[in-house]
């Protein structure tokens, strides 16, 4: 293990070394301090997850252009200016992956899916939206870190859930990928041609491009899931998440990078291993929270559990304020969900504990936004106009309605619909609220 010295004495070193974040230039957000800042004003947000944006902004059958442009109207509306977005998917032998993918094993990449991605980014940059953009999955439902393994350890892959490898197995299996020099280069081809890419709908470079808040390693990486593989495994997960982080930095010094965790959930509840993988270069500190997912509500006695579930989310911002307050760095929840009333997965129907719930985390971003170190935050995820498209609300290969709920979970779970009033009102005034401070 390293020692708390060493980490920061290699991180004073490396942010004053060449491919540290440049001087910072008009539109681009900047992290000083426990804060973001844009021309030299704070920046402060109400964000939104909607992995799919890039696959609605494609021209192709799957894409829906006009749905991207109203979807988009209707965020700005209901006060979101930030948005987190996916930018990677690998084609992929996982039963619960999104097809098409924006790559496969060869260095073709789609370029139907990365023009979508440009679309996006153009689209949002005239509506005065920030991205931030995750460059691979520790998941299964966009391919991800599994993906690459298959490709390069002669065909072997876990599926997420399989009643024969049961959890830990599939988070154990995937932490192989940070060891495997073959599949970190195939990621790395990858975010060199992403974050090196030039937008064909604006021509300028992405790096040139105040749209992107930041670049993201990946969606949820985790060193493993269970102690006995995770723990020896952290050194070689720290090194992965330094190296890529430098080398987005030497070809993009103009954005921030962040690193997509959970933060303790995501690193063994190990403060230690959220404070050493969010050292520099990576620039703010990020966590996600869902209580379901981690047994703390009862969707079928929600009302029961809820009060449980609250004092549980205290506690693990409370966690995460302390670590960010100790490195001296912003602070993002940029995932967080909770269940309808009910457990029901349809359109306009009670949101009662999932409104007090985000009531719960907006309270904590303005209480914590003016001396930091909360500066913002993204619900998961902007359903928007879409739909199931089954009466069991699961995702099925060629379903195009597609929903901030990814394909392995169940449409209308978690994801906001544009009928949604009560909760789309408090997002809104939390948005106010924080453009008032």
């Amino acid at each position: 293990m390293f020692s708390r010295r060493s980490i920061l004495a290699a991180g004073a070193a490396l942010a004053a070394a060449p491919g540290a974040l440049a001087a910072a230039r008009p539109g681009y957000v900047t992290a000083e301090g426990m804060g973001f800042r844009i021309d030299g004003r704070p920046y402060r947000y109400a964000g939104s997850n909607m992995w799919y944006g890039a696959y609605l902004g494609a021209d192709a059958p799957f894409g829906a252009r006009d749905r991207l442009a109203r979807e988009l109207d209707r965020l700005v509306e209901t006060g979101v200016d930030n948005i987190r977005v996916l930018g990677s998917s690998e084609d992929s032998p996982l039963k619960n992956s999104i097809k098409p993918a924006f790559r496969n094993r060869g260095s073709d990449y789609n370029e139907t899916l990365l023009k979508g991605l440009d679309l996006l980014l153009a689209e949002m940059g005239r509506r005065g939206m920030k991205a931030v953009i995750y460059l691979t999955n520790f998941w299964e439902w966009s391919g991800g870190m599994m993906t690459y393994l298959y490709w390069t350890n002669g065909g072997r892959y876990i599926d997420n859930g399989d009643p024969s490898h049961p959890w830990p197995a599939f988070a154990d299996f995937n932490a192989d990928f940070y060891k495997s020099r073959v599949a970190v280069g195939m990621y790395h081809d990858y975010v060199r041609a992403v974050v090196g890419r030039t937008n064909t709908v604006t021509g300028a470079a992405y790096r040139d491009d105040p749209a992107i808040m930041a670049w993201q390693l990946a969606n949820e990486p985790r060193p493993g899931g269970s102690e006995k593989v995770g723990a020896p495994n952290l050194p070689t997960f720290y090194a992965w998440v330094r190296d890529t982080a430098r080398l987005i930095k030497s070809i993009d010094p103009n954005h921030l990078v962040s690193t997509g965790s959970e933060g303790l959930q995501g690193c063994l509840s190990m403060a230690e291993c959220v404070e050493t993988e969010h050292q520099p270069p990576i620039d703010y500190v990020t966590t996600h929270i869902w209580p379901q997912n981690w047994g703390w509500v009862d969707p079928k006695r929600i009302a029961q559990t809820h009060a449980n579930a609250t004092a549980k989310v205290a506690e693990y911002i409370d966690g995460h304020l302390a670590i960010a307050r100790r490195m001296n760095k912003p602070l993002v929840i940029e995932e967080f969900g909770y269940p309808r009333d009910d457990a029901s997965f349809e359109p306009g129907s009670p949101t009662t504990f999932r409104d007090r719930y985000y009531g719960q985390i907006y309270a904590a971003v303005l209480q914590h936004a003016v001396r930091g170190p909360l500066a913002g935050s993204n619900f998961w995820a902007w359903n928007g106009e879409g739909r199931a498209q089954h009466a069991e609300k699961q995702f099925r290969p060629g379903d195009l309605s597609y929903l901030g709920d990814p394909p392995h979970e169940p449409q209308g779970w978690y994801g906001v619909f544009d009928v949604d009033a009560s909760t789309r009102a408090l997002i809104r005034d939390h948005a106010r609220a924080l453009k008032a401070l």
